[in-house]
């Protein structure tokens, strides 16, 4: 019986052990998934979204005229996913944008439904889910609302 509980503390320190040295690794590879999946939507926000919006690229023109509320709307949407792609590379401020851009997807998901092609749908609810993992996981690295507005 001694045998058996020696043996059983063993085995519970090496599972300790195993599941400490684990877990950080664990928490790094997720670390370094999320970043680069951070790096690459910046990437797509700032590129291949809110820079046609500026640029006044003619699909960019011919979608917001579409959507009937005028080509202001465009360069405010294009304001929004700028600043939320430049807030995901920031370390404070990446919860903040993910919690921003979940807006900015529930609106397009909307907007795609209702006014343009609803097969298209699909990318910025994906997108909305992705910015909801960010924000979650980021939340305790985010800087507080209060705290930007301080001297």
């Amino acid at each position: 019986m001694v045998a058996t509980q020696t043996t059983t503390a063993r085995t519970a320190t090496v599972a300790a052990r195993t599941a400490g040295a684990s877990r950080p690794a664990d928490r790094r590879a997720v670390n370094v998934a999320l970043w680069t999946i951070q790096i690459l939507l910046a990437a797509f926000l700032l590129i291949a979204s809110a820079a046609p919006k500026f640029a006044g690229q003619r699909d960019a023109v011919e979608t917001f005229a579409k959507i009937g509320w005028g080509q202001w709307f465009r360069y405010v949407t294009g304001v929004v996913e700028a600043a939320g792609g430049i807030g995901l590379l920031v370390p404070r401020l990446a919860a903040w944008a993910g919690l921003g851009l979940i807006g900015l997807m529930i609106g397009a998901v909307i907007t795609q439904v209702f006014v343009l092609v609803p097969a298209f749908a699909v990318l910025p609810a994906v997108f909305g889910v992705l910015f909801a993992v960010i924000a979650r996981v980021r939340m305790p690295q985010a800087v507080s609302p209060a705290a930007l507005f301080r001297r």
